[in-house]
C-alpha cells in the first residue's frame, strides 16, 4: 500500500513539475505577443505559431518593422535570424538598439542583401551621443539563410559584444578615458526592420533590387532579453545587484578562450574596420582605436 501510495503521489508529482518547467522555458525564450509591437509594414510583418514565430516580409510596396514593448538599461539581448534566402541584393535586415533623439545612442547589426552565391555582409556600428562612424563588417562562416543562428548584444557598463552563435566577432570597450563618449545614459529599445536600400547596400548600390523575387522574408524566433529594463526613470536591476548570478552579464568580459575565438573571427572574416581605413582617416584613427585594436 506504501509503494502504491508513493506511485499515486508521484504520478500527480511529476505532471505538475512538467508543466512548471515547460512554463518556465516558456517564460525565458521569450513571446512575441508579449515582448514586441509591429509598427509598420501595413500586415507585411506576422506574429505566427501563438507568438514563437515573427517574420518580417518586403516588397516593391513597403518594408516592415517591429520594437520590443520595454525599454532597456543595458542587457544581454538574443535574437534568432533567418536571412531571406536567394537573390537578396538590395535588401537590408536591420536588428540594432537604440534610443531617440538627436544624441542617441545606438548598437548595430545590419545585413546586407546579396546576388544568389555571394556571402551577406554583416555590417556593425555602434553610436554615443549622436556619432557613430565605427564600421566593422564581417562575411559568416556559415549560410545565415538556411537556418535560424543566434545574433547577441551583450551591453553593459564596461564594453558592448556581438556574438554570433555565442562566438564574439567584435568587442567595443568603454573608452570614456580618452574622451570617448560612451552609451550608459540613454534607455534603448530593440528595433528590426526589412527595407529596400538598393541605393547603397549591394556593391555600392550597383546592383539593384530584383522586385521579381518579392515578397522577401526574414524570421525570428527565441527572443530573450536577459536585461536592465527601464521604466519611469528607473532600472529593474536595481532590486538585483550585480552580485545576483541572474545579473553576471553586468560585468561580463571576454575569458582567454573567446579572446582567441574574436582573433580567429577577425583574422579570418573581417573584410572592413574603420580602425585600419587610413584613407578615411588621414589625420590618425579616433582615439577608441587605441583601446578597440585586437591584437
Amino acid at each position: 500500500m506504501i509503494m502504491a501510495s508513493n506511485s499515486s503521489a508521484m504520478a500527480l508529482i511529476i505532471p505538475l513539475l512538467m508543466i512548471t518547467f515547460i512554463r518556465f522555458r516558456a517564460a525565458s525564450a521569450g513571446n512575441f505577443h508579449q515582448d514586441i509591437d509591429v509598427t509598420w509594414g501595413d500586415g507585411r510583418a506576422k506574429i505566427l505559431n501563438n507568438g514563437d514565430l515573427l517574420t518580417l516580409s518586403l516588397d516593391k510596396a513597403s518594408g516592415s518593422g517591429f520594437q520590443s514593448k520595454n525599454e532597456f538599461l543595458f542587457g544581454k539581448i538574443d535574437m534568432q535570424l533567418k536571412l531571406v534566402p536567394g537573390n537578396s541584393a538590395g535588401t537590408v535586415t536591420a536588428y540594432y538598439l537604440s534610443s531617440q533623439g538627436p544624441t542617441h545612442d545606438e548598437i548595430d547589426f545590419e545585413f546586407l542583401g546579396n546576388l544568389s552565391g555571394d556571402p551577406y555582409i554583416l555590417h556593425t556600428n555602434v553610436f554615443s551621443q549622436g556619432k557613430g562612424n565605427r564600421e566593422q563588417q564581417f562575411h559568416l562562416w556559415f549560410d545565415p539563410t538556411a537556418d535560424f543562428h543566434t545574433y547577441s548584444i551583450l551591453w553593459n557598463p564596461q564594453r558592448i559584444i556581438f556574438s554570433v552563435d555565442g562566438t564574439p566577432i567584435r568587442e567595443f570597450k568603454n573608452s570614456e578615458s580618452v574622451g570617448v563618449p560612451y552609451p550608459k545614459n540613454q534607455a534603448m529599445r530593440i528595433y528590426s526592420s526589412l527595407w529596400n536600400a538598393d541605393d547603397w547596400a549591394t556593391r555600392g548600390g550597383l546592383v539593384k533590387t530584383d522586385w521579381s523575387h518579392a515578397p522577401f522574408t526574414a524570421s525570428y524566433r527565441n527572443f530573450n532579453a536577459n536585461a536592465c529594463v527601464w521604466s519611469s526613470g528607473s532600472s529593474s536591476c536595481n532590486a538585483n545587484p550585480p552580485a545576483n548570478n541572474s545579473n553576471a552579464w553586468l560585468n561580463q568580459e571576454l575569458d582567454a578562450t573567446n579572446q582567441e575565438r574574436l582573433k580567429w573571427v577577425q583574422k579570418n572574416y573581417m573584410i572592413y574596420n574603420y580602425c585600419s581605413d587610413s584613407k578615411r582617416f588621414p589625420q590618425g584613427y579616433p582615439a577608441d582605436c587605441a583601446i578597440n585594436t585586437t591584437a
